[in-house]
């Protein structure tokens, strides 16, 4: 059997429910289902058997790593390429870039679709007034705090991406 799994950043409270409201009020209908975050590995399919190993190589990669603060401000779009609206991370890039890159090693080691770049999705797949809106309404969107580790998630069989696992970076 397979399950699909992805990496990433949540966003703490107040502002990961913020953007989830965002999302909702955009009427991304996704927005039910994929909480706020930073990805570090998309979607990811593995054979069951394989998810020991991942998790392992997880929880060593962790500890390569040592807490930041992440800055979130303003709204961006990868439009004309794809129908995504997010918030651009202001501080905190090169941190997301290696743990991306050091993630994306030994059983996670994928081709990426399209070059690493973190960000928030708050819109994807919407019609252009739906995307222009929620571009306006995030334009002075400001967040800042203390990144503590990363989580794997699992993509449920009723659609939803569920946490699964923290991994704390140590210190």
């Amino acid at each position: 059997m397979t399950r699909t799994i992805g990496v990433a950043l949540s966003i703490p409270e107040p502002y990961g429910p913020q953007l989830d409201e965002y999302r909702r009020a955009a009427g991304d209908p996704m927005a039910e289902f994929i909480p706020a975050h930073v990805t570090l590995l998309g979607p990811t399919a593995l054979a069951d058997d394989e998810l020991p190993d991942v998790v392992e190589h997880l929880r060593v990669a962790a500890t390569r790593h040592v807490p930041f603060d992440l800055h979130l401000r303003g709204s961006g779009t990868f439009r004309p390429v794809t129908a995504v609206v997010f918030v651009t991370v202001a501080s905190g890039i090169s941190e997301c870039e290696m743990l991306e890159k050091d993630i994306r090693t030994g059983p996670l080691d994928r081709e990426r679709l399209y070059p690493y770049h973190p960000h928030v999705t708050v819109a994807h797949d919407l019609d252009d007034d739906a995307l222009n809106r929620v571009y306006a309404q995030l334009a002075d969107f400001e967040a800042r705090f203390r990144v503590p580790g990363f989580t794997l998630f699992e993509h449920g069989v009723d659609g939803r991406w569920r946490p699964r696992q923290d991994f704390p970076f140590p210190g």
